[in-house]
C-alpha cells in the first residue's frame, strides 16, 4: 500500500518565502509636521518592491504615498523635468525626483531630503517665498519703451536667438541656487545662480532696452559679486545649464562698461 507524500508549508514560512523573492529597497526620507513643532526632524523608513514600482524617485514617493503613508508631502506635478516641483536632495545631490533613477542596489539606503538650507514648510517641501521674491526683483520680462503699434511681434535674427540658447531653458527648480554655500549664508542679499543666470538672459535679449537699468541693479557688493565661482551650482543643474558661466559673464560686462 503506497502512503501520499504531503508538503506541509506553513503560512508563515509562505510569507517569508514571498518576501525574500521581492527586490526590496529601504527609503529614509525627512519628516517633518509644522503642526507638532515640538517634535523634531526625523528619518522614515519605507520599503518599496522595485519589481513593483517605476524606475525613478518620484514614482517611490508616489507609492509611499498612495500604499503606505498618506502624509507624506511633497511637490510635484509634470513627471517629465519640466516644472521644477518635484526638486530635492536625494543622496546627497539636488535634482528633480521625477528624472533621478532609483539606485537598485537593494543593499544601500535612498536617502531623500528637502533643499538645503531652506525653510521647510512640511516634510519634503521647502518654503521657495524669498526664492521667488529674488527672481521677480530681476524684472524677468520684456521692458521697451514702446512696442509695434500694428500689434506684430518684435522680431530678432536668428544669431540674437542663439544667444539665449542654454539661459531659457531653466525651470526654476532652485537646485542650484540651493547647492551654493554663497547662497546659503547670504540668501537675502546675494541673488544666486538661479536668478542671475535668468538676469544674463534678459542682459543678453537684443529685443530688450532695459539694459542699462538692469546692470545698475547688480552692480553692487551682494547681489552678484557673492559668487566665489565653486561651481556647484553647474554640477547639480538637472537641466544641463551652466549658471557659473552666466554670473561670469555678467561681471565681465559690468568691468568693461567701468
Amino acid at each position: 500500500m503506497l502512503k501520499s507524500v504531503g508538503i506541509n508549508i506553513s503560512k508563515r514560512n509562505f510569507s517569508q518565502n514571498v518576501i525574500s523573492l521581492q527586490k526590496l529597497k529601504t527609503f529614509q526620507i525627512y519628516r517633518w509636521n509644522p503642526d507638532t513643532p515640538s517634535v523634531k526632524p526625523r528619518l522614515q523608513t519605507y520599503q518599496v518592491d522595485l519589481d513593483n514600482c517605476g524606475p525613478m524617485v518620484l514614482d517611490a514617493l508616489l507609492k509611499i504615498k498612495d500604499e503606505q503613508d498618506p502624509t507624506l508631502t511633497f511637490r510635484r506635478s509634470c513627471r517629465e523635468g519640466i516644472c521644477g516641483s518635484c526638486a530635492m536632495n536625494i543622496g546627497g545631490i539636488n535634482t528633480l525626483a521625477c528624472i533621478c533613477k532609483i539606485d537598485t542596489n537593494t543593499s544601500k539606503k535612498q536617502k531623500i531630503y528637502p533643499l538645503p538650507h531652506m525653510y521647510v514648510v512640511k516634510d519634503l517641501v521647502p518654503d521657495l517665498t524669498n526664492f521667488y521674491q529674488q527672481y521677480k526683483s530681476i524684472k524677468p520680462y520684456l521692458q521697451r519703451k514702446e512696442f509695434p503699434k500694428d500689434g506684430k511681434e518684435i522680431l530678432q535674427s536668428q544669431e540674437d536667438r542663439a544667444k539665449l540658447d542654454g539661459l531659457y531653458e531653466c525651470i526654476l527648480c532652485a537646485c542650484c541656487s540651493t547647492s551654493c554655500p554663497s547662497y546659503w549664508w547670504n540668501q537675502e542679499e546675494y541673488l544666486g545662480p538661479s536668478v542671475l543666470m535668468q538676469a544674463y538672459r534678459w542682459l543678453l535679449d537684443s529685443r530688450d532696452e532695459a539694459g542699462a537699468s538692469r546692470k545698475e541693479m547688480l552692480d553692487n557688493s551682494m547681489s552678484l559679486y557673492r559668487c566665489h565661482t565653486i561651481m556647484n551650482c553647474t554640477k547639480t543643474c538637472p537641466k544641463g545649464l551652466n549658471p557659473g558661466v552666466a554670473i561670469a559673464e555678467i561681471k565681465k560686462m559690468l568691468a568693461f562698461e567701468q
